[in-house]
């Protein structure tokens, strides 16, 4: 009896570790094959992306030469999101997310060849450049809920916390190192290369994505629910009400892409306008914020446990760095406060995204997702109107002084919201979703 015993109670305390060590080591889902795949064409694609924004931003400033229209431009990158989002996260729960992926990807690849093309037959009517946002805007709106869901797909269940935080850090990094590499490009080489390349990169997507073997896939981790396939939207907007404090941090999220992640128009006018440094000028302002964004991932994705306090000091510090920048005298203290701020940008949109992900139950997740991105990037939307007007009317300086300014406000009192939150709640909040939480009903 006890030879039987013996066995029957360390298989059964085996699985509960294995469940329990991969959350506490950040390197457990490099492990996988799938994954690893995953994290590359996570790079390659979100750096793709952030290069074809940016290219479309500088083009937009060399078509018009106002960064008001720079502005505008990023806005109808973002602005879709706040429309497609809540539907997407339904789409994302529901249907296969690597057949998604595939699909927005061969969208993605057809936009930048064809301003590869239009760019260098000499096309000039900003009119097409202003469609081609828009297009990309709808298609980052799917693509975004669905690559960060299929994470699930690919690590399972043991490995997922310590995927979300390297997979979140990883799509950040590609988002800093996409603009530098841009800029490189185009002042070498022009808009027209840069649009090339992406298209390039995206092909390479598509082999990494078809490299994904399928058999290793975790499909049940994700499989959606009864409510997804009756196709409600409003079960992420009453999953995420029921959680103050993870709505705060979403609030949080979308205050600092209106107030803080102002690159394209901020950096381009800086080039432009402060240190007359032309596209090369550019391309090393991304450049260094690249490097900053770096050692913040390496950062980011060693936190086991950031917590709430440590996100909005983190997004205080972003806004504050952002502040210190603009007043910098020369350009060589210019770029090295760059660094900074990159590192700070990191630290924040990577700890928040964990968050968010970690708090959201499986069968919910696209479409909680679905709502943070619309507010990340919308909000980064109507912060390019925001920082194109005041780069125009009050100058450059001033423009980056009081969007930083604003970021350090918007933690403050999100912060004070999260205290008072923390106070009043009598019963604390599931963090994951079951079958029997009435959020999952709606």
């Amino acid at each position: 009896m006890p030879p039987r015993l013996f066995p029957r109670r360390s298989s059964s305390a085996k699985p509960a570790s294995r469940r329990v060590r991969p959350v506490e080591t950040w390197h457990y889902p490099l492990r996988h094959h799938n994954y690893r795949l995953f994290v590359a064409l996570s790079l390659v694609g979100s750096g793709g992306v952030w290069m074809q924004r940016l290219a479309q931003d500088w083009l937009v400033l060399q078509l018009t030469g106002s960064p008001a229209a720079v502005g505008l431009a990023v806005a109808l990158q973002f602005l879709p999101m706040l429309v497609v989002g809540p539907v997407s996260g339904v789409l994302v729960d529901l249907f296969p997310k690597r057949r998604i992926l595939v699909l927005c990807q061969s969208v993605a690849i057809a936009l930048a060849a064809g301003l590869a093309v239009w760019n260098a037959m000499g096309g000039s009517d900003v009119w097409v450049v202003y469609a081609a946002c828009i297009a990309l805007g709808v298609t980052s709106a799917i693509d975004g809920p669905a690559r960060q869901v299929f994470v699930n797909e690919v690590v399972g269940d043991a490995g997922l916390p310590a995927a979300i935080g390297l997979n979140s850090a990883i799509g950040q990094l590609g988002a800093m190192a996409g603009p530098a590499l841009a800029g490189v490009v185009i002042a070498h080489a022009g808009p027209a290369a840069a649009f090339a390349a992406n298209a390039c990169l995206g092909a390479a997507v598509l082999v990494m994505i078809a490299a994904i073997r399928p058999g290793e896939l975790h499909h049940s981790a994700t499989a959606p629910d009864p409510a997804a396939r009756k196709g409600r939207v409003l079960a992420g907007f009453h999953f995420v009400r029921a959680r103050p404090r993870l709505l705060l941090t979403m609030l949080l999220a979308g205050l600092l892409g209106a107030f803080g992640m102002n690159g394209p128009v901020v950096l381009a006018a800086f080039a432009d306008r402060v240190w007359h440094s032309g596209p090369a000028g550019f391309g090393l302002f991304n450049t260094v914020s690249a490097l900053g964004a770096l050692a913040g991932a390496l950062v980011a994705t060693r936190i086991k446990r950031f917590g709430r306090k440590g996100i909005v000091a983190s997004a205080g510090l972003f806004g504050l760095t952002q502040s210190i920048a603009a007043v910098m005298p020369t350009q060589e203290w210019f770029v090295a406060m760059l660094v900074v701020v990159g590192f700070m940008t990191l630290v924040f949109l990577t700890s928040a995204a964990t968050a968010v992900q970690l708090e959201a139950g499986a069968h919910v997740r696209g479409r909680v997702l679905a709502l943070y991105f619309p507010l990340l990037l919308g909000g980064h939307a109507l912060g390019g109107l925001l920082a194109g007007w005041l780069t125009e009317d009050f100058g450059v300086r001033t423009g980056l002084v009081v969007t930083g300014a604003l970021g350090m406000v918007s933690a403050v009192v999100i912060g004070l919201l999260m205290w008072r939150s923390g106070r009043r709640r009598v019963q604390p909040q599931p963090s994951l979703l079951s079958p029997s939480d009435p959020a999952s009903r709606h």
